[in-house]
């Protein structure tokens, strides 16, 4: 049977819907805006103020222009790679050390609970960092620098520590009967109750490394091992006034140049963020379970 709401409650629900549906509209804006401006005309986005809900004219030279560097491909691939096996690597490093941490029969857990709450807080700083992957490990000017010295965030790290706590103790007391020893506990019982704060914290990870560029800045000096971030900054930093008819018109040089910048900021927002963000619906529906899990502990 159907409850009937009183008055108030249903005055409630409009007032709380209607501020959502604003909050919705100031965070979808921005992008929408971006995206509009990606595909207007140089000349008519640059001259453009206030609010744009359709592009100014129409045209492509934005995306033209990103899309011709050469190097482009390889910094998709070389992202691809980073995200895909740097979130593996991290995901099993995190999920192995919040294990060891949820354990209540750990002797060190105290000891290394603290340990890992401090670096949170303190870190030896940039020229360390350099100086222990260069010359410590030796990884200046590999893919390992990019992947290794970032493997376990320490945030998500608590967020999954308190996940697994949260698993019922009956759970583990009959995996234990059963003769289950700390891997099969783990991938067989622990995991599985889990799934949902592994997918979010799987999905920071990955926009995380897709975003990531000043580590490519500091360790890698080969073209062919850049992340597409770099390639993007480049595009926007060295872009320079020697253009194609097919793009300039017949505007003047400087004029259009000017105007051209200002196409290329908003086409290079588009493709660096567009493939990340259509990983989002699919992992939507384990957001508020899994940051509820590993946030909340009885």
């Amino acid at each position: 049977m159907v409850e009937n709401k009183s008055f108030g409650s249903r005055l409630f629900d409009i007032i709380n819907y209607a501020l959502l549906g604003v909050v919705a509209l100031l965070c979808l804006y921005p992008l929408w805006h971006v995206l509009m401006g990606s595909f207007s005309d140089p000349k008519g986005l640059t001259l453009h103020t206030g609010i744009m809900l359709w592009p100014e004219g129409f045209s492509l030279a934005g995306y033209q222009i990103v899309l011709s560097n050469p190097n482009i491909l390889s910094g998709y691939l070389n992202t691809l790679f980073y995200v895909v096996v740097g979130t593996c690597a991290r995901m099993v490093m995190t999920i192995l050390g919040a294990y060891a941490l949820s354990r209540s029969n750990f002797l060190l857990k105290r000891a290394m609970s603290v340990f890992v709450v401090v670096t949170m807080y303190f870190g030896g700083g940039l020229i360390a960092s350099f100086l222990v992957v260069t010359k410590v490990f030796n990884m200046y000017d590999s893919r390992a620098a990019i992947i290794v010295p970032s493997l376990v965030s320490t945030w998500n790290m608590i967020i999954l520590k308190t996940a697994f706590q949260r698993v019922p103790a009956s759970l583990e007391e009959s995996a234990r009967l059963d003769g289950a020893n700390d891997l099969v506990l783990l991938i067989r019982i622990i995991l599985p109750v889990t799934m949902a704060t592994l997918a979010v914290i799987t999905l920071y990870y990955a926009v995380a490394e897709w975003n990531s560029w000043f580590t490519a800045v500091v360790y890698l000096r080969s073209r062919e091992k850049f992340p597409l971030q770099l390639f993007l900054r480049e595009t926007l930093i060295s872009y320079s006034t020697s253009m194609s008819d097919e793009v300039t018109g017949s505007m003047d040089a400087p004029d259009m140049v000017l105007f051209i910048e200002e196409l290329v900021r908003y086409a290079t927002i588009i493709v660096a963020t567009v493939p990340i963000l259509c990983i989002y619906p699919f992992a939507q529906r384990y957001f508020i379970t899994g940051v509820m899990m590993g946030s909340l502990k009885e």
